[in-house]
């Protein structure tokens, strides 16, 4: 692990594989470069990946929200990333995004569209975004203050790890013979209690503020880089309806269902996501 400086803060990242070709994994909400860790060892030969904790997540810096949140802002996330880059001497890759990571490449992509190539998307965020009505929102409040409510609804996103009735009656539980995927998940779920207050509460505001914009969604049609969106059939957290919409949108996206797993196939069935990740991104000349 290293770190750089980007701007007002240093940022953590992590490395692995060597190669011509460079993939930027950008995680999601309330997570860390880590949620690739069991992926990455079977990622295909000649691909260097990269992963940056966002501000505010990981092992990143975390500085204190104003406010409006406006520097945890899905665009400043996306400085961020473009900083880290920059920071890491990288002229040209490629994207690997997971849920809220989506939306963050999405900013990326149009800011500086001729830096990118291919992008794989698990269950992302679109370009449309989340709304969050206080309700909801409150929600991530509520997680704040449990462990195991926050375990629960993290579970959610891993549901293929857990037996099915332990969601109905609590506390949920792990199907047998789930090993190491356990064991990142029980890592995953005590990170949460260290990020930022900018991303507990944060992230919702801002992608609201996106999803009430309107500003992206509006420019899906100039989003021209090849697409690959996988998304689990046991998703509950992004609706298949959203990722077909940015399929049917975008100029060259393709739109694959998986079944057997839910919102985070890249902890769920770390090979599987790899098997993926190596279709869309092995192979390439740079």
């Amino acid at each position: 692990m290293g770190r750089i400086t980007v701007g007002d803060v240093e940022l953590a990242w992590r490395e692995w594989g060597e190669g011509e070709v460079t993939v930027l994994f950008i995680h999601g909400n309330l997570a860390s470069k880590d949620w690739i860790e069991l992926a990455a060892p079977h990622f295909p030969r000649g691909v260097r990946t990269l992963a940056v904790d966002w501000r505010g997540c990981g092992d990143s810096d975390k500085p204190t929200p104003l406010p409006c949140f406006s520097n945890y802002s899905i665009a400043q996330h996306a400085d961020d990333m473009l900083g880290a880059l920059d920071a890491l001497g990288v002229s040209f890759c490629h994207l690997a995004t997971h849920s809220a990571g989506g939306i963050i490449a999405t900013r990326m992509l149009l800011k500086q569209p001729d830096r990118f190539g291919r992008v794989f998307s698990l269950s992302p965020v679109g370009p449309q975004s989340v709304d969050f009505p206080p309700e909801k929102a409150a929600y991530f409040d509520q997680m704040k203050k449990s462990k195991p409510l926050t375990r629960q609804i993290m579970a959610a996103t891993c549901m293929s790890l857990f037996e099915p009735e332990s969601f109905a009656k609590g506390p949920v539980r792990f199907k047998p013979g789930v090993g190491a995927r356990g064991a990142l998940f029980d890592r995953i779920v005590d990170q949460t209690f260290a990020v930022s207050d900018g991303i507990w509460y944060g992230t919702p505001v801002t992608l609201t503020k996106e999803a009430q914009s309107g500003e992206l969604k509006a420019r899906m049609g100039e989003i021209r880089h090849p697409h690959l969106i996988a998304w689990g059939t046991m998703d509950m957290v992004i609706q298949e309806a959203d990722l077909r919409l940015m399929a049917d949108a975008m100029p060259d996206c393709r739109f694959v269902a998986v079944p057997g797993v839910s919102h985070s196939m890249n902890v769920e069935a770390p090979e599987l996501y790899a098997g993926f990740f190596g279709a869309w991104l092995g192979g390439l000349a740079f």
